[in-house]
């Protein structure tokens, strides 16, 4: 062979691996960001061929929530949500020109069968000539629980704003997670595109916020509920017990201020000294307000930072349509702003699911437990390729010892105080409410936390109504907010 052949031949050669490892390169290295539509949302073609593929399903105790069936139109399968309403800010939505949110987004690979975990059954499905077919995802929700969750909103009216969150404590398991006003999935995934941008538009023109996940989303006043963060702090300082004498009266004189603190109905809560178990249980503001300002708002903020305020810990519905809001405590507040920051009032703010897991880390001997909603997910032979493992958020929050105090403090709150609206016949239940100031023009939040049973827990459960659309009077954590968590905790106990 001559040279210049022998040069053409070389030549030819390093071209034709160049291009070979420039298309392996592409079709192996580069396929996922290529062909995802969080990076190219715009490639029509992309989302055309996402759409009318089978994803996998969403699933609550082998039920799906969330599945693809055969359509009759060229993009071959419609996405479905059975119980729509119930459960969108969970699954969220699968819509071509829209995007996606809540599970359909963060699980979006696995849904789709695009993740790397399904490296195999895609070679096998490339082989049959088949399109990538996705594997599904199991929640930890409780379908009862849920359903209760649901319920107890709707019940309320069709406007009201609010979300409620349970908990499983000894795990972090989600057992129900609503958000109200909601919204129907099916009108976002639906194949009429006129209709789905209309009924997007009006998501976003609704003043409510359906979209929303309140449950997450929302940081509101958590009022007196956050008591049980003042009394952890206290117990916790060495210097409280459940019997030890507090202020009482009808008011508290603040320092460097001519207001004074007064209790919600203006009135002493049992004398001018009672004790730290009763302030709790009549959720008497002087007692807190004074407490506060004894421990100092340093000591309060580290013990609202060890149950979770001011930390990112809740990533299964971390989207870019939803992000977990974070729970605040105020920094340097004088003597008077301390005093109302220990009673849930001033800067302070927390979610549903802050509060929620306040609660479930005190029913948990003190440990609090990461919550997650994601409990496995499976290929589509069935397959258990991820599980998520049960871990703590942080060392104990509190000791188990001021655990054991403040669950018998909090039993009496339901026993005998202002939260007699969530007992259970036979059942032992801890819980606080509250009922936070919001502004002069608009009615308070309503708030309530509990967990049972007392004695071996297993549910915690967060309340929160922001909007009822009641008068003033008629508003507060034990009418509005105690029978929902009630009936939640029923539903799991009761299965």
């Amino acid at each position: 062979m001559n040279r210049p052949i022998r040069n053409l031949a070389i030549g030819c050669m390093v071209l034709f691996l160049a291009l070979l490892i420039n298309v392996t390169y592409l079709q192996y290295w580069q396929s996922d960001s290529l062909t995802s539509l969080s990076k190219h949302p715009d490639n029509r073609r992309v989302l055309d061929a996402a759409y009318s593929r089978p994803r996998g399903a969403i699933l609550v105790k082998g039920k799906e929530i969330a599945d693809s069936v055969k359509s009759k139109d060229d993009y071959k399968y419609q996405r479905v949500y059975p119980q729509g309403r119930q459960y969108a800010q969970i699954t969220g939505f699968f819509s071509r020109d829209w995007g996606l949110g809540g599970i359909e987004a963060t699980e979006n690979s696995i849904l789709s069968g695009d993740d790397s975990k399904l490296f195999v059954n895609r070679v096998v499905d490339l082989l049959g000539n088949q399109d990538p077919r996705g594997g599904s995802v199991s929640l930890t929700i409780d379908p009862k629980a849920q359903k209760a969750a649901y319920d107890g909103m709707k019940a309320l009216g069709p406007d009201v704003r609010g979300a409620v969150v349970a908990l499983e404590p000894s795990t972090g398991k989600v057992l129900a997670m609503t958000s109200s006003p909601t919204y129907d999935p099916n009108r976002l995934a639906s194949h009429d595109f006129v209709a789905v941008n209309q009924a997007h538009k009006d998501l976003l023109a609704n003043d409510l916020s359906p979209l929303n996940n309140r449950a997450i989303e929302e940081v509101l006043p958590p009022g007196s509920t956050f008591k049980l963060v003042t009394a952890a702090a206290a117990l916790e300082s060495g210097k409280y017990e459940p019997d030890t004498l507090v202020p009482g009266g009808s008011k508290l004189d603040l320092p460097q201020t001519s207001k004074d603190l007064i209790n919600e109905n203006g009135r002493s809560c049992g004398g001018d000294k009672i004790t730290f178990t009763r302030a709790l249980q009549v959720s008497c503001n002087v007692a807190f307000g004074s407490v506060g300002m004894d421990i100092g708002a340093d000591a309060i903020r580290a013990q609202a930072e060890k149950f979770g305020f001011g930390s990112r810990y809740f990533h299964d519905l971390d989207d870019s349509l939803t992000r977990q809001a974070l729970s605040r405590f105020p920094d340097n507040p004088d003597a008077p702003q301390t005093a109302l920051s220990a009673i849930g009032q001033f800067d302070v703010a927390a979610t549903p699911l802050q509060m929620a897991m306040i609660t479930a880390g005190i029913a948990n001997s003190g440990t609090v437990m990461q919550p997650y909603l994601v409990d496995e997910i499976r290929s589509n032979d069935l397959e258990v390729i991820g599980k998520t493992d049960p871990r703590p958020l942080t060392s104990n929050a509190v000791s188990a010892a001021t655990a054991r105090k403040l669950t018998d403090m909090m039993v009496a709150v339901v026993d005998s105080g202002t939260a007699t609206t969530a007992q259970i016949p036979g059942i032992k239940v801890a819980g606080k409410t509250g009922t936070a100031q919001s502004a002069p023009d608009r009615p308070p939040y309503a708030w309530f936390v509990s967990f049972a049973p007392a004695d071996n827990p297993t549910v915690a459960v967060a309340v929160l109504v922001q909007d009822a659309g009641v008068d003033r009077d008629a508003i507060s954590g034990s009418g509005l907010a105690a029978p929902i968590a009630k009936a939640v905790m029923e539903a799991v106990l009761n299965p």
